[in-house]
């Protein structure tokens, strides 16, 4: 019996080049960046995950007469000045890390694609009003409105993640605003306009899948400065409370004995400077992976730009 739909070669090259929904996920593995900061990124997560219910020891569990013990069996990271575990510390700073950056980063969204959108789609008086407005936030250092806020009402991790999470905010809709405007008068933007879909709807399916290339890189740079701004506003006593395990706090304490002990100091560095060159490479491999305008040359993670037209989500 003949098949009554045969398939044409045409058919088969078109199904076959057909992107995959995942397709983005093998291009970002195949980058350099792309997968060093997706492995540190993950091992950063799942060190939080499971601090959150185990640790060799217990964080704040002081012990003088195991004080300064070196790097061995069953501190593998030694311990600190009151007899502390430092690995059991930095595990437990890693929940904080990670609950500063995603919350800095969902606020920065949230503010950044608010005001992109006030920027780019309303009247005119609207547009210019928001930009002076995002000007002016731009010229303020987020760090130091960020020790402005926790000298009033105290070190909070709250403080850190509503100041930077604002701060980048409005760097990201400074960003991302003239990038709407110029997918705002695109072939597909008007055609969905004519056929009825509303301005909210035009901006969900149409141009923000179009910018987020450009919004996650400023996104994942935001969540990078996070971790450094808690580190530091915490190293500064402006950040997270005493009780509240945080590398900034850990590199603070142990920076009082770098002289006598110089190893301490490096494994809060190291963690903080991994997780930061991490998120910055994610951002951009995940750039390069998710811009319909590059093209990745398979097997030696190069990219090359091509001319395509704009690819309507």
């Amino acid at each position: 019996m003949t098949d009554p739909l045969p398939r044409t070669a045409g058919t088969d090259a078109a199904a076959d080049a057909r992107p995959s929904r995942w397709a983005w996920l093998g291009r970002l593995w195949r980058l350099s960046t792309g997968r060093f900061g997706l492995i540190v990124v993950i091992a950063v997560v799942a060190t939080a995950v499971v601090a959150r219910f185990w640790t060799p020891f217990d964080p704040q569990q002081v012990d003088i007469a195991a004080r300064w013990l070196p790097p061995g069996w069953p501190h593998i990271l030694g311990t600190d000045a009151t007899g502390r575990d430092i690995l059991s510390l930095l595990m437990a700073g890693a929940r904080t890390t990670i609950f500063v950056a995603v919350g800095a980063g969902v606020v920065a969204t949230v503010v950044g694609i608010a005001l992109a959108s006030l920027g780019a789609l309303t009247a005119r008086w609207v547009r210019e009003s928001v930009a002076v407005f995002v000007d002016i936030l731009i010229a303020f250092p987020v760090l130091i409105i960020a020790m402005m806020i926790s000298a009033v009402w105290g070190g909070s991790l709250w403080v850190v993640i509503w100041s930077v999470g604002i701060g980048f905010g409005v760097n990201i809709a400074r960003v991302t605003r003239p990038e709407l405007r110029r997918v705002l008068h695109s072939d597909f933007v008007l055609a969905g306009r004519a056929s009825g879909l509303t301005p909210a709807q035009n901006l969900m399916r149409h141009l923000l899948p179009n910018v987020a290339p450009v919004f996650i890189v400023q996104l994942s740079w935001s969540m990078a400065v996070a971790v450094l701004a808690e580190a530091g506003l915490s190293y500064l006593g402006f950040g997270a409370p005493v009780t509240e395990p945080s590398w900034g706090l850990l590199l603070a304490e142990l920076q009082q004995f770098i002289t006598v002990h110089p190893l301490s100091v490096v494994w809060p560095g190291l963690a903080i400077t991994l997780t930061v060159l991490g998120l910055n490479l994610l951002g951009d491999g995940l750039r390069e992976a998710t811009d319909p305008t590059l093209s990745h040359a398979s097997g030696a993670g190069r990219v090359a730009r091509t001319h395509l037209p704009e690819v309507v989500a």
